[in-house]
């Protein structure tokens, strides 16, 4: 057996009982990707980004979203190539081996416990500023952790946990509740955009690059616009929602090409425009870091009554975010105990069919960081882990098609060497624009990782004990 573990032999692309119904065309993928990526993202790190850059943290948006577009149409193929649980880490254990996979599971595991914790703090941040602005001012020392001179962000802790008990209960999201929470982020977008626009001032955008192109350390801190494109790449997570809809879609091939590269060209655009509303209405240092960027341009024009509803539709919103970031990791978790690398007993389900465990854990853990860490540590480090994945996924697309180049795909990537390698290209360059702080802590999180599975996951595998 090689250094690099046991492999999974991979799954028929189709499923038993004919599958489900081929009724989606492009513009019902586009449609999906746009209401699926739009929203945490571009509500919460405007103003990171706008710090990091200035007011070409327009161009980073751009940027960011040309690389998921690669990565995404990597996905896509091995999503409908490989249908199991698991995502990038199933994809891993069976094209290159476990090893790897445990790599790129404790990377999964990394990012979405994170995204979990990174919309609670900006869920927190859009929560207090609408409360003040209410008239009802609240403790400071629990709105906010030890690094903005408090102790605890409550808030935070407490929309994780109370997720958290939603997904022991078994609650899931419902369609029609997804597309009303969906219509309400788009909603506020378009009511920010139409406010913040009659305020442009072109004399904002001066100088656009302020920090130049590449990531530089400047009074200790990350600058320029590859700095910004690895943190604002956070605001395009969810484009899997099309990935894996190959099976419904009534021309794979081309419909899923059409679905990923236009609703990325769609998101791409929509955060640009933000963006360009943004620090065009205001200085881009006024804006930098704030807790509730958009509502805060909307209160220094005069709009206080739309910067409440903004406020008030990311609270009522954002929380749906974190429901399906947690579950999402609950069932990478679940996949890792069943194939034994995690204690299998972290896998028992409830009579009502949920991990409870698993979920106990998730949210306890995604809760105590979003009490005491700040949105844009907690957003690059979920990054980090996500970039790992992406690239995990490019290279075993490529591997895939030397070694099983026969195997059933409903959707193939185009140009599969140029996409995979731009994909892995640019995912490396974003990681590398990460700050040294960020890098560091990501290696230590995979070295804590490879100690677990020396210690126990190598040893207990389904796969190697048989």
């Amino acid at each position: 057996m090689s250094m690099l573990g046991p492999r999974k032999g991979l799954e028929a692309a189709a499923p038993p009982g004919g599958g489900l119904r081929k009724t989606l065309g492009w513009p019902h993928l586009i449609a999906l990707g746009v209401g699926a990526i739009v929203g945490t993202g571009i509500y919460t790190l405007t103003g990171v980004g706008a710090e990091r850059a200035g007011p070409a943290v327009i161009l980073a948006f751009a940027i960011a979203g040309a690389v998921c577009a690669c990565a995404a149409l990597a996905y896509a193929e091995l999503a409908t190539m490989i249908p199991a649980a698991g995502s990038a880490y199933t994809f891993t254990y069976a094209a290159i081996g476990e090893t790897f996979a445990w790599i790129v599971g404790w990377a999964l595991i990394i990012e979405y416990s994170l995204v979990c914790s990174t919309v609670a703090v900006g869920w927190s941040g859009y929560l207090v500023g609408w409360l003040q602005s209410a008239g009802l001012e609240l403790p400071t020392a629990l709105l906010s952790g030890p690094h903005a001179g408090g102790l605890l962000n409550l808030p935070a802790v407490l929309v994780a946990l109370a997720v958290m008990g939603l997904l022991i209960a078994g609650t899931r999201e419902s369609a029609t509740l997804n597309i009303v929470l969906v219509a309400i982020k788009l909603v506020a977008l378009t009511i920010f955009v139409v406010f913040a626009l009659p305020a442009f001032d072109a004399d904002n955008l001066t100088p656009f690059m302020p920090y130049g192109f590449g990531s530089q350390t400047i009074d200790g801190q990350s600058k320029g616009v590859m700095a910004a494109a690895a943190i604002v790449f956070f605001a395009f997570y969810g484009f899997d929602t099309v990935a894996t809809s190959a099976e419904e879609a009534k021309n794979p091939t081309r419909d899923l090409k059409i679905g990923i590269v236009g609703s990325m060209i769609a998101c791409t655009s929509i955060y640009m425009v933000i963006a360009l509303a943004a620090v065009g209405a205001m200085p881009f240092r006024d804006l930098a870091n704030s807790p509730e960027p958009l509502a805060l341009v909307l209160r220094s024009v005069g709009q206080v009554t739309a910067a409440q509803g903004i406020a008030l539709a990311a609270v009522v919103a954002l929380p749906s975010v974190i429901l399906v970031f947690m579950y999402g990791q609950s069932r990478v978790f679940l996949a890792m105990a069943r194939d034994g690398l995690l204690p299998q007993g972290l896998a028992k389900l409830s009579d009502r069919g949920a991990p409870v465990r698993i979920t106990l854990l998730s949210g306890l853990v995604s809760a105590a960081i979003a009490g005491f860490f700040p949105i844009d540590e907690l957003a690059e480090l979920a990054n980090a882990g996500t970039l790992v994945a992406f690239i995990a996924v490019a290279v075993c697309m490529m591997v895939l098609r030397r070694t099983a180049p026969d195997a059933p795909r409903l959707f193939r990537c185009p140009a599969p060497t140029l996409v995979g390698t731009l994909a892995i290209l640019g995912c490396l360059y974003l990681f590398a624009s990460l700050p040294a702080t960020t890098q560091g802590r990501f290696a230590i999180a995979t070295v804590i990782g490879l100690a677990i599975y020396l210690a126990y996951g190598r040893r207990n595998s389904r796969l190697r004990v048989g």
